[in-house]
C-alpha cells in the first residue's frame, strides 16, 4: 500500500517546467497546508504533554526515537531545551537511528532494523513516555522501539503524516498530520518534516511550561552560554520587573547567574536565599513562589 507521503501530488507535476519562482510559489503553498494539519491533531498532542507532564512528576523521562529527518529533528528538539528551558540532559532523551555518525550522513539499514530500536530503547522503563516519529508510520526501528516500551509499561505515542499508520496500533496515542504528497514526491524532509518540527515544538514547549520553567510567556529557566543570551537574560529580568540594568545585572550577580531567583528577589524584595527557598518549595514555579512571598503571581 502507498502511503500518502509517497504519493505523487497533482498540484505539483508541471514543477520542473516552471520558472524558479513558480517552484518557490508551489513549495509555498503546499507548506501553508501543514500549520492546519498539525492543528487538527493539537487533541492528541494535548493527551501526550498530560502523560508526559505526570511521568516526569513522577521521575519519568520523555523519549524521542526516529530515523533520518526524522530522527535529526528528534534530536534537535531535544537538545535546545538545555539552553532554553534548563531542562536537565536526561529529561527529554532523543534516539537516532545508527547514532551520531547518522546524524549528518546516511547509514545502510540501520532504520531497517527492529532490534536497532529496541536495543536503544533498553533503558526506558515503565515510569517514561517513549514517543516514535515516522513520517510514513512504518519504520521498523521506530517500531522495535515502541515494542519494546510497551513491554515495560511505559506510554506510547507516535508522530506520522499517516493517518492509517501501520505501526499505529503500537502508540497509546496517534499523533496523524495529515500533510498529503510532497512537493517532491516521497521526500518527507519537506512538509512531513514540518509537520513533525511543529508538533515537537508543541509538545515539548507546553511541557516546559507546564513543569513551571517559563513565567508568563518569559524563558525564566533559560541558561546564559553567550553574550547574546547573557543579554537576553538583563532584558527579561527589565522587562519583567521594571527595574533598571544596573539593578538587573547586581540582582543576576547575587544569584549566581541564575535568572529565576533573580526575577523573584526583584519582584518580592526578599533576599535572594528567601526566593530560592520558596522556588523550592514551588518546584520552580515562579508563580507560585511569587504567592509564598507574598506578591501577586
Amino acid at each position: 500500500m502507498t502511503t500518502p507521503t509517497e504519493a505523487r501530488n497533482p498540484r505539483t507535476l508541471a514543477i520542473d517546467a516552471v520558472g524558479t519562482a513558480e517552484i518557490l510559489r508551489m513549495m509555498n503553498a503546499e507548506d501553508a497546508r501543514v500549520a492546519d494539519a498539525v492543528g487538527a491533531v493539537v487533541p492528541e498532542i494535548a493527551k501526550v504533554v498530560d502523560a508526559a507532564v505526570a511521568a516526569v512528576r513522577a521521575g519519568g523521562r520523555v523519549h524521542y526515537f526516529g530515523a533520518g529527518t526524522s530522527g535529526r529533528l528528534a534530536v534537535l528538539d531535544a537538545a535546545e531545551l538545555l539552553p532554553t528551558f534548563h531542562a536537565p540532559d536526561d529529561l527529554v532523551v532523543a534516539h537516532h537511528a545508527g547514532g551520531m555518525p547518522a546524524l549528518l550522513r546516511a547509514v545502510e539499514n540501520v532504520e531497517d532494523s527492529e532490534e536497532g530500536g529496541a536495543a536503544d530503547a533498553s533503558g526506558v522503563t515503565g515510569l517514561d513516555v517513549v514517543i516514535g516519529l515516522a513520517a510514513s508510520g512504518s519504520t521498523p526501528y521506530v517500531a522495535g522501539a515502541l515494542k519494546y516500551a510497551r513491554s515495560v509499561g511505559a506510554s506510547t505515542a507516535l508522530i506520522t503524516s499517516n493517518p492509517q499508520a501501520p505501526l499505529a496500533p503500537l502508540a497509546d496515542v496517534l499523533i496523524a498530520a495529515d500533510t498529503g504528497p510532497e512537493v517532491i514526491a516521497g521526500s518527507t524532509r519537506l512538509k512531513a518534516g514540518t509537520a513533525q518540527k511543529m508538533v515537537l515544538n508543541a509538545f515539548s514547549t507546553t511541557l516546559m511550561i507546564k513543569l513551571g520553567r517559563t513565567w508568563s510567556n518569559l524563558m525564566v529557566d533559560m541558561v546564559a552560554t553567550n553574550n547574546k543570551l547573557r543579554g537576553r537574560m538583563l532584558r527579561i529580568l527589565a522587562e519583567a520587573t521594571g527595574a533598571d540594568q544596573d539593578a538587573c545585572s547586581a540582582a543576576l550577580a547575587e544569584a549566581d547567574g541564575e535568572l529565576k531567583p533573580a526575577l523573584v528577589h526583584l519582584l518580592t524584595g526578599s533576599p535572594v536565599a528567601a526566593a530560592r527557598e520558596a522556588l523550592a518549595e514551588a518546584d520552580g514555579r515562579v508563580a507560585v513562589a511569587l504567592g509564598k512571598l507574598g506578591a501577586p503571581a
